[in-house]
């Protein structure tokens, strides 16, 4: 198994908060990410600013897709893999604004993320939901 998805699995059932990354008390889909990050590369490359449920929606800044291009390896969208982060516009035509990390491939694939009503869940990666799939990477390695 995946370290990383091993990780992100543990997170399941941690209530969903805006900009909280506290595995079980809460955390938003970045704050799931961030405490992966923090659990397998190390301290966060950057400080994350505080951020609106929108992302920016409104100016169409490109907020997350810009930092995950900053310290995460783009991949193409179709060549999926156990631990990939994956990017998410929730309607066409809007800034990406949603996270998960892909937990599963093959015939029935499933992403972790954490998801507001929800908290952390594992869901299948339908196609509603792939067809939203704006960007696709793979984790850097510990230590960079």
């Amino acid at each position: 198994m995946n370290p990383i998805v091993t990780t992100a699995r543990d997170w399941i059932g941690t209530p969903y908060r805006h900009q909280a990354s506290c595995k079980g008390a809460g955390c938003d889909c970045l704050g799931l990410i961030l405490g992966l990050w923090r659990a397998h590369i190390g301290p966060l490359p950057e400080p994350v600013p505080a951020y609106s449920a929108d992302w920016s929606e409104p100016q169409g800044r490109e907020v997350l897709f810009d930092a995950a291009l900053r310290h995460f390896t783009p991949k193409p969208v179709t060549d999926a893999a156990l631990g990939d982060l994956i990017l998410f516009r929730m309607r066409d035509g809007s800034v990406a604004k949603h996270l998960g990390l892909q937990s599963q491939i093959g015939a029935h694939p499933a992403f972790i993320h954490s998801y507001t009503g929800h908290g952390v869940i594992e869901s299948r990666l339908t196609l509603p939901w792939a067809r939203r799939i704006a960007a696709r990477f793979s984790f850097p390695e510990r230590g960079l």
